[in-house]
């Protein structure tokens, strides 16, 4: 077994160095040193910088959360750009900051001469995570008219804001967009929940039904990627 799989390396190699056109005096590392040559060739060659770098602001970004937006905020004082706002506004809100986010996007709007539907709809989100309802609400009032609305996650913030609020009809209205096939698993369970919660069993499970079909046909790693949803579907869909 390790003499096949000695070769294939050697040939995976030998075939990435001619067809890369990389320093032939590999040939010999590869063929006369084939563990070691192979596995100098692939970290050397085909890990390239780009990845090598890839990886390390990987790294970085989860031993230190806060270096992105750091270097994103020096990136907006060197050059006060739309651009440049949107990403440290956009690093602010997949940072929980939702304050800063806010702010940072409400000064992005005062732009007229930009497309503010993306703007607009990271301003719900971030006003939706820090439970300004209201804003949520207002903002999605707005919006709702964009051609562009039913294919974001918008009707969901917007339908469980009205639902926080208390007005279930609207709410059931917005939520219902995102009630589609093979995707929106998890917005789809909250709709169940929120029916359940209206006493209305027999439409929660018919959503619920729906979903164990679907979760019997999914990929791998789909199964992986939404296992505690998949758990809780059944446990629910189980009780009732």
């Amino acid at each position: 077994m390790y003499f096949y799989f000695i070769i294939a390396f050697q040939g995976f190699c030998i075939y990435h160095l001619f067809k890369n056109r990389n320093s032939y005096y590999w040939v010999f590392a590869i063929v006369f040193l084939p563990l070691v040559g192979c596995l100098a060739y692939l970290i050397t060659q085909v890990f390239n910088k780009k990845d090598a770098e890839k990886i390390q602001g990987n790294l970085t970004t989860i031993l230190d959360p806060s270096k992105k937006v750091r270097d994103l905020e020096r990136k907006l004082e060197f050059a006060e750009t739309y651009l440049n706002r949107i990403n440290l506004a956009d690093a602010l809100l997949a940072a929980h900051n939702y304050p800063e986010a806010i702010k940072q996007y409400h000064i992005a709007l005062e732009d007229k001469t930009q497309n503010d539907f993306y703007v607009k709809a990271q301003l719900i989100k971030a006003y939706f995570y820090n439970k300004d309802f209201d804003q949520v609400i207002a903002l999605s009032e707005v919006s709702e008219s964009h051609k562009e609305f039913e294919k974001t996650d918008v009707p969901f913030l917007y339908g469980m804001a009205l639902a926080e609020k208390g007005r279930g009809v609207e709410a059931e209205k917005q939520l219902r967009l995102i009630d589609r096939p093979y995707c929106n698993y998890k917005e789809r369970l909250a709709l169940a929940n929120f029916l359940l919660n209206l006493e209305r069993p027999k439409d929660a499970k018919e959503i619920l039904d729906e979903l164990h079909v679907e979760m019997q046909n999914m990929t791998k790693m789909n199964l992986r990627l939404y296992r505690t949803t998949i758990l809780e579907v059944e446990k629910l869909r189980n009780s009732l």
